[in-house]
């Protein structure tokens, strides 16, 4: 992978222009009625597996794209919301003080889910940006609703491949940190090539945190936690910071489900590390 892509303009947050392709959403009941929503939400939830690859995308993807439940909220948000606080992926540089209205420090998180922890971090850290990648339209529609509800101003959406978006929209030595939080483990053996973290995803994110900057991320596999390590630990971009796996730190909050593993004696390994100079 090519981490030494040239400088681009800055990318603005607009909506993006629904492919003509698009087939109008089914309502949240399956009946297969067309929902009345506006092309903007009609791109939104259009498969993020057929955006156009920025050049030379090669990577093999790690998620997969399934025709998942949306609530009727989930979907409401997206049409309301997606304007106001999502930034289409564009092949091109993000200008974080354009898209987020200010100058603040920026972490990236990869994967949010449905944004819980998304949701109190931001909150617990209004002092910081937190621009969240995620391609699952139940959890970017729930994120969307979050963000309403709560009032967050510091937090923005870009619903694409986390690979592409970090490799075209973020320049080097720009990140305060990045979150990876229970990513899919993929955990037969022959699907682990699918897994994110791979030697040439974790170099490209390391050359994207700013020296001092940090990268945590968490898993309730072992067996992943084990490849994280070794991963991180063989990047020469990044250090430990501690001997070994990390304390959960207070700034990442418990979900259920994690609280419910634990108590069924399930492990959960954090690790952090920060960007050398």
């Amino acid at each position: 992978m090519n981490t030494n892509t040239p400088e681009h303009p800055p990318a603005t947050p607009a909506p993006a222009a629904a492919p003509a392709s698009a087939q109008p959403p089914e309502t949240p009941e399956g009946r297969g009625a067309p929902a009345a929503v506006s092309p903007q939400t009609q791109a939104a939830l259009a498969s993020a597996a057929h955006a156009p690859n920025s050049p030379g995308a090669t990577h093999i993807r790690s998620f997969v794209h399934r025709r998942g439940h949306i609530t009727q909220g989930q979907l409401a948000a997206l049409e309301r919301l997606m304007g106001q606080w999502s930034i289409p992926y564009a092949p091109r540089r993000l200008d974080p003080a354009t898209a987020f209205g200010r100058q603040a420090p920026t972490v990236l998180e990869i994967g949010f889910g449905m944004g819980e922890t998304t949701e109190k971090i931001a909150l617990a850290r209004p002092g910081d940006n937190f621009l969240g990648v995620e391609v699952f339209n139940a959890g970017v529609g729930s994120l969307l609703r979050r963000i309403e509800d709560s009032n967050i101003p510091n937090l923005r959406i870009i619903q694409h491949d986390a690979v592409e978006v970090v490799r075209d929209m973020i320049a080097p030595d720009s990140l305060a940190g990045v979150h990876v939080y229970f990513p899919d483990p993929w955990p037969k053996k022959r699907h682990h090539k699918r897994r994110l973290l791979q030697p040439p995803f974790v170099s490209l994110l390391a050359s994207r945190i700013a020296p001092g900057g940090y990268i945590h991320c968490a898993t309730d596999w072992e067996d992943y936690a084990v490849q994280m390590m070794e991963v991180l630990s063989n990047e020469p971009l990044l250090a430990n910071t501690v001997d070994g796996y990390a304390p959960r730190p207070d700034y990442r909050p418990l979900t259920k489900f994690e609280t419910r593993g634990l108590r069924l004696g399930h492990g959960v390994w954090d690790l952090i590390f920060k960007r050398v100079a």
